[in-house]
């Protein structure tokens, strides 16, 4: 697809990549079959397509309008386009390219406005913390939709003390700690059972995926600059092997830290660095089975797995955490149906587009209730939390399922 830039971009970073991803483009509609926001409204302009349209046309010069900014907004970025389209159109970098233009010529509505800036500053803001544990106090004379957004308190467990010459960083998360602070701990036990030591640098915080997709990219890569000066000496010294990510979510954003400051002379080198030793967890997975298979005691019953966007096309990783656990013994399914969809909480979606994040929430419940199973796992915090809000199964990241079915190790080991 060619176009011709607007002055106002031409010489620009952002017009010379959407220029490129254009370029890669041409518009055979594989993307609108699998795009979960096209299949609920049947827009034409709320599909892939018709979003690279909008976005062209504003890149040549054309004024956008409220209407072109909601079809930008009520994309997912679940990036289901990427995995389908079968010339390489990187959909999610040139819809954070759109976004943001959009954003500066279109002034949004004010109580629209405060509650993005909300989401921005206070979900990775130290104050989280104490909000959410007054939340949880109070849970039960919450409103229905509120209570669905906090989750019951819940306990850590013990963090492993014995020291390991193998060791790995890992990203606490903004949310993640408040919210299920159990799935740091039981990534450290499952780790520690292995040979593992789980490092946490206090200065690291959140990603920057909050703030970067709800177009304070400016704030969110200064969140990346902050993550990499508290990951580097680590990295620099040689103690840590790889950056291991628990959340699919954090996982896709720090894998792009190269790209997103691949123009940042003092980061570009290091963000590249560590884009490359990020690892998801489940990536670990093939060299966990053979230690850990002995010590596994699984549950009786079908576990469902939604494979959360992030991981399999965010990460292209797909399939791995699946086969790993049936290895290890689990009763592990996937939906038969739509299992590539997205849940519909993608980060801040199922607040700001709540219509349509529930719709696609109670798709998802359909299609992994009709395996009738026991217990739901995902591998990421928002579709955890998104997806326990509809259903009474209970929902946990899969490396709680396996922290909860491994065995004491026999004395001496």
């Amino acid at each position: 697809m060619q176009t011709e830039l607007a002055p106002e971009f031409q010489g620009t970073p952002e017009g010379a990549e959407a220029e490129a991803i254009l370029r890669k483009c041409v518009h055979c509609g594989f993307c609108t079959a699998t795009c979960p926001t096209y299949q609920l409204l049947g827009d034409e302009l709320d599909g892939p397509r018709g979003r690279i349209y909008l976005i062209k046309q504003v890149l040549e010069g054309a004024e956008p309008t409220r209407a072109t900014q909601l079809h930008l907004d009520r994309c997912l970025t679940c990036r289901n386009c990427e995995s389908t389209c079968p010339s390489g159109v990187q959909y999610g970098h040139l819809v954070d390219i759109g976004r943001k233009i959009v954003d500066e010529k279109v002034p949004r509505p004010a109580g629209e406005k405060a509650l993005r800036w909300a989401l921005k500053e206070g979900l990775p803001s130290p104050l989280f913390a104490p909000a959410m544990k007054l939340g949880q106090a109070v849970r039960g004379l919450l409103p229905e939709k509120l209570q669905a957004k906090v989750p019951p308190r819940q306990d850590a467990g013990l963090w492993p003390t014995r020291s390991h010459a193998r060791k790995v960083l890992m990203l606490a998360g903004c949310v993640q700690p408040s919210m299920s602070p159990n799935i740091n701990g039981a990534t450290a036990r499952v780790l520690d059972a292995a040979g593992i030591e789980c490092v946490l640098p206090p200065a690291a915080g959140c990603c920057g995926a909050v703030k970067f997709h709800l177009n304070d990219q400016e704030g969110g890569l200064a969140q990346m600059r902050a993550n990499i000066d508290a990951w580097w000496p680590y990295v620099e010294r040689g103690e840590v092997e790889a950056l291991v990510m628990n959340a699919s979510g954090c996982g896709v954003t720090v894998r792009e830290y190269g790209h997103a400051l691949k123009h940042d002379t003092a980061y570009a080198e290091k963000a590249a660095r560590i884009s490359a030793l990020t690892r998801d967890v489940g990536e670990l997975l093939p060299e966990l089975v053979p230690v850990l298979k002995e010590r596994v005691q699984p549950p009786a019953g079908v576990m469902a797995y939604h494979p959360p966007c992030t991981l399999q096309h965010g990460q292209k990783l797909r399939g791995g955490v699946e086969t790993h656990l049936r290895a290890l013994g689990f009763s592990l399914q996937v939906a038969k149906n739509e299992s590539h969809l997205c849940c519909g909480s993608a980060g801040t979606y199922s607040v700001l587009q709540p219509e349509l994040s529930y719709q696609l929430r109670d798709r998802k419940l359909g299609h992994l209730q009709q395996l009738q199973p026991a217990r739901i796992a995902s591998s990421n915090i928002g579709c955890i939390t998104h997806l326990q809000s509809g259903t009474a199964l209970p929902v946990r990241h899969w490396i709680e399922w396996l922290d909860e079915a491994l065995q004491p190790a026999a004395p001496g080991l």
